[in-house]
């Protein structure tokens, strides 16, 4: 992996440390070195140490006074902590789309979601290809929302969870006819305008996947 000088380089080390912690390549609980990461990258210690910050609100690095950074915990208990709140946000997602769509986004909804299900369904899934398509269709449904602090929220836990799909890849596979299945159902509530059945849905399907994520992880 080649680390490339960006326009925003804090933002780029960010985004780099980011995929070496969420494919295991920076395990769990490991210290992240500012002043050797700065020489590795040929960078400052101020762009790394920004970047860091970037990590902790992305829930990937825990910073602590006199101890420095490092990989964040995930174990089947952080990650039932996670998809609670996670879960919990796109509820609330879920919930403002089926009041504020337009007709006019009908089409834009339904090929994004189309576009993930069609990922989900190849023969050989690649999964990281099935992970961004699915965000695609969160970031989609923001952007029809409206609400920024919503967004935010989201975006920031986007790196987590995508830590824990890449973390449980192989049963994540086993579990794309699930996953396409909530992908189809989901749309058809949110043109309903039915809340209490998007939320449902939305319920369902993470706490399968909350499940399935702490069983690959508790084997671990």
């Amino acid at each position: 992996m080649d680390f490339k000088v960006p326009n925003t380089l804090a933002e780029q080390i960010a985004n780099y440390l980011a995929e070496r912690i969420m494919i295991g390549q920076i395990q769990p609980g490991k210290r992240i070195q500012e002043a050797t990461l700065a020489t590795e990258l040929k960078v400052s210690r101020a762009s790394v140490k920004e970047a860091l910050y970037t990590l902790e609100r992305w829930h990937l690095v825990e910073i602590t006074p006199r101890k420095g950074a490092a990989a964040s915990k995930l174990d089947a208990n952080h990650a039932s902590e996670l998809y609670d709140v996670y879960m919990h946000l796109l509820m609330m997602l879920a919930a403002r789309l089926c009041v504020r769509w337009q007709d006019s986004d009908r089409d834009r909804m339904l090929a994004v979601v189309d576009s993930a299900v069609a990922q989900m369904r190849e023969p050989s899934a690649d999964i990281t290809a099935v992970v961004e398509a699915s965000f695609e269709v969160m970031e989609a449904c923001c952007e029809l929302v409206g609400n920024p602090y919503l967004t935010e929220a989201l975006s920031n836990f986007k790196p987590a969870v995508s830590r824990a799909y890449y973390l449980s890849a192989e049963r994540y596979r086993h579990g794309l006819t699930e996953t396409s299945e909530f992908f189809t159902r989901l749309p058809q509530a949110v043109l309903a305008r039915d809340v209490a059945q998007a939320q449902a849905l939305i319920e369902a399907f993470a706490e399968h996947q909350k499940k399935m994520i702490q069983r690959a992880l508790s084997s671990a």
